[in-house]
């Protein structure tokens, strides 16, 4: 397609630092951007790829800085990396032969009641517990599970991260929020090459919004170390509830 008009490129920036913002606290970033890429006339596939081009540049932002502040160690979450690298890589290649909407339906009842859950849940992620599962059980069933899901479609995979974490693991919403990025960020990667490699990215859009990402992400994993747990939980419920609005709307 021809390249965009500098006005349009601002509205992308925009986006970008609004979902960077936003994702790198509760996930869900993608309800921000993808609209925002199929509104200035990009195609349903050249909008998926340069999403994770976008969404990368946050993701990668988000999870140093949390590195930085001690919210997680990396080398302790290799096998979560690992597997979410290697279900990210099939996504990303399965998407481009098949419609994500069959998978629609299923992820809004999903989202509904991780929505149920934790509004009916108040002191859930509030602090560590014990873990339910084994962790490299765990780590590699979900990173093949939503590395995949997250090459292939993408909407609540953050949503869906964090609350495994806190819920199997034992994490509190801050910790887990944290090593979501983490996660986030190599499926990104992941699906990112593989669209780079099937030539569907657009550069421009993408950087233009990967810079707003930048900030957006900084901005919000700095306010993440800063508030307490309370503040992350009502985010949460927030953008999931967001997320269900605009699957539904979509589906209508």
């Amino acid at each position: 397609m021809a390249d965009l008009a500098t006005p349009t490129l601002l509205l992308l920036f925009l986006a970008g630092g609004l979902a960077g913002f936003v994702d790198s606290i509760a996930g869900g970033g993608g309800i921000i951007t993808v609209p925002a890429l199929l509104a200035v006339g990009i195609p349903p596939h050249q909008a998926l790829a340069t999403n994770k081009l976008q969404s990368s540049c946050g993701s990668l932002t988000a999870a140093m800085n949390y590195t930085k502040r001690g919210l997680m160690n990396p080398r302790e979450l290799f096998t979560g990396f690992f597997f979410s690298f290697i279900g990210a890589m099939v996504g990303a290649i399965v998407v481009q032969h098949f419609s994500a909407g069959f998978l629609e339906t299923m992820i809004i009842a999903l989202l509904i009641v991780l929505f149920v859950y934790t509004a009916l849940s108040p002191k859930l992620g509030f602090e560590q517990k014990p873990h339910k599962i084994n962790h490299l059980c765990f780590y590699t069933f979900f990173g093949l599970l939503l590395g995949f899901y997250d090459g292939f479609f993408g909407p609540g995979t953050g949503n869906f991260w964090t609350i495994s974490l806190v819920v199997l693991v034992g994490l509190d919403l801050k910790q887990a929020t944290a090593q979501t990025k983490l996660f986030n960020v190599t499926s990104n990667i992941v699906a990112l090459a593989v669209f780079i490699y099937s030539g569907l990215v657009l550069w421009t859009a993408g950087i233009a919004m990967g810079a707003g990402q930048i900030i957006g992400a900084y901005c919000g994993s700095t306010l993440v170390s800063k508030r307490e747990t309370y503040f992350i939980r009502i985010f949460f419920l927030i953008v999931v509830a967001a997320t269900i609005i605009k699957l539904i709307f979509e589906r209508v």
